[in-house]
């Protein structure tokens, strides 16, 4: 990461001197002078970050805030103009077309961008979606999930305000559970303590429900003496605990009207490639009778096509991990390019995926996919052709 944003802050101030010797001409140095602040800041959050340690929530929303709003824009209008300069040894006239397209493309993301970081993220929206299921238990039909997905709770710690209105939120549309899939914390346990009591208030008959995340195991943190991930982990585990939630790690427990239950069943993170793989499925489904109607939760949506479909009949997994990239433009999201399953229901036979794209982020910025609290409603569906194994 710190190779990474060394490379674009170097970019950065390249493309600053492009611009200050090129696009603003005869200006005064003294002027130009302040277009290097963004640069100056930059190259001094990425330095603190490299030589501390220090991945505080706030170091981190101002090296990617200067990234988005101010990197990206900065790149769009120098590629524009130094294409158009050297296209304009041809044809002189595409020089200027260029560069004031690239600088109308680069405004718009700017204003995008600004919109994402002030207003985007904290815009909670509540989407109710309809879930038919095979062997749902005539007592369930018509029950209510809220599920809740990627909090990366640091990101709201300067405004804890926005995590009670969250709450309020949810406890206001009375469901029958509440199930949380993952990702609490964004990089370490230190970001709960002021979050806890808020969480903790979270109610439903059937209780909060929880499964691990990729951020949960706190990998993404630099630690110094004998604190290690394993131990940063068993303080956020105690935290959920400690709020009253039900965190299953590679178990199940069994939710009753009734003469009627139903198993919702939980694994670790069930991460591929670079995300670690915590997951024991066929533990958690050890003690879960073969013919109650079970509901998957697990954080990262690639374990459905990795695990549940080819080995279980389970006919509803609930997701989270995308975030959507917290960008769409309509249809599209750049999340497509990585998950398949990335946003909204998915079914393949009897069997359907609901990926949530989540309440929080890793940074404070949303547009297009705003935070969002699912509410999902189960009806009986036919009988489950079964699998043979």
């Amino acid at each position: 990461m710190a190779l990474i944003f060394s490379i674009l802050a170097l970019l950065l101030t390249l493309a600053d001197a492009y611009i200050a010797q090129t696009a603003l001409g005869s200006i005064s140095w003294f002027v130009k002078g302040w277009l290097f602040l963004p640069a100056l800041i930059y190259w001094a959050l990425i330095l603190w970050m490299f030589f501390t340690g220090d991945t505080r929530q706030m170091i981190l929303n101002g090296v990617m805030w200067i990234t988005i709003c101010v990197v990206l824009p900065t790149f769009v209008f120098t590629v524009f103009s130094l294409v158009g300069k050297g296209l304009g040894l041809l044809w002189s006239p595409l020089y200027p077309a260029l560069s004031w397209t690239g600088a109308g493309i680069a405004a718009v993301w700017f204003a995008i961008a600004l919109y994402g970081s002030v207003i985007g993220w904290r815009r909670l929206e509540v989407k109710n979606t309809d879930i038919t299921l095979p062997d749902l238990p005539e007592n369930f039909d018509g029950y209510r999930i809220v599920q809740l997905t990627d909090f990366h709770i640091g990101v709201y710690g300067a405004t804890p305000g926005a995590v009670r209105k969250i709450v309020e939120r949810v406890n206001s549309l009375h469901p029958d559970l509440i199930v949380f899939t993952g990702d609490l914390v964004n990089t370490s346990p230190e970001e709960l303590p002021q979050f806890t009591r808020m969480l903790s208030a979270l109610k439903a008959p059937d209780g909060v429900i929880s499964v691990l995340g990729n951020h949960d195991y706190c990998i993404y943190h630099r630690y110094d003496g004998n604190d290690t991930p394993d131990r940063a982990l068993a303080r956020v585990v105690r935290a959920e605990e400690a709020m009253g939630w039900n965190l299953l790690r590679n178990r199940a427990v069994q939710i009753r009207r009734g003469n009627d239950s139903i198993a919702i069943v939980g694994v670790e993170n069930a991460g591929s490639a670079h995300f670690p793989d915590k997951s024991d499925l066929k533990k958690a489904l050890k003690d879960v009778p073969e013919n109650e109607c079970k509901i998957l939760l697990s954080h990262d949506p690639s374990h459905w096509r990795r695990e549940v479909l080819p080995a279980t009949d389970i006919p509803l997994m609930l997701a989270g991990h995308t975030h959507a990239m917290q960008f769409r433009l309509g249809n599209f999201s750049p999340s497509e390019w990585t998950y398949p399953e990335w946003g909204g229901l998915y079914r393949e036979g009897n069997q359907q995926l609901y990926v949530s794209t989540g309440v929080g982020g890793n940074i404070a910025f949303r547009f297009g996919v705003y935070p969002t609290i699912d509410v999902l409603t189960l009806h009986c569906g036919e009988p489950l052709i079964r699998k043979a194994h």
